[in-house]
């Protein structure tokens, strides 16, 4: 079973956020789950649930702050080791190109 999980951990505060959440990030690195953090998180990929939660429990806790705002969205499919990566390659597939837009950053 592969379970899959968008996290997002920050703190509430003005201002640049990047040093928290590179601690947040940091945290995931003790736990046996891949990851790969975009502008709007972190997706984590684990064999476990229990992993994942220990892993995003991690990631709340190594945030420091007044105030934490932690989202956990996990897709738990149970009958299927199907990667984030084939999910997205899925998608592409459909589309027939890559899923991103060609606009020049």
């Amino acid at each position: 079973m592969t379970v899959i999980a968008l996290l997002s951990v920050a703190p509430v505060r003005e201002g640049s956020m990047a040093d928290e959440i590179a601690k947040g990030v940091e945290a995931l690195d003790e736990f046996d789950v891949s990851y790969e953090t975009n502008p709007m998180g972190t997706v984590i990929e684990a064999e476990e649930i229990g992993e994942l939660f220990a892993a995003a429990q991690a990631a709340h806790e190594a945030v420091d702050g007044d105030r934490v705002s932690t989202y956990l969205k996990i897709d738990d499919k149970r009958t299927s080791d199907e990667t984030a990566d084939e999910k997205v390659e899925a998608v592409e597939e459909a589309l027939g190109r890559e899923a991103r837009s060609s606009a020049e950053e």
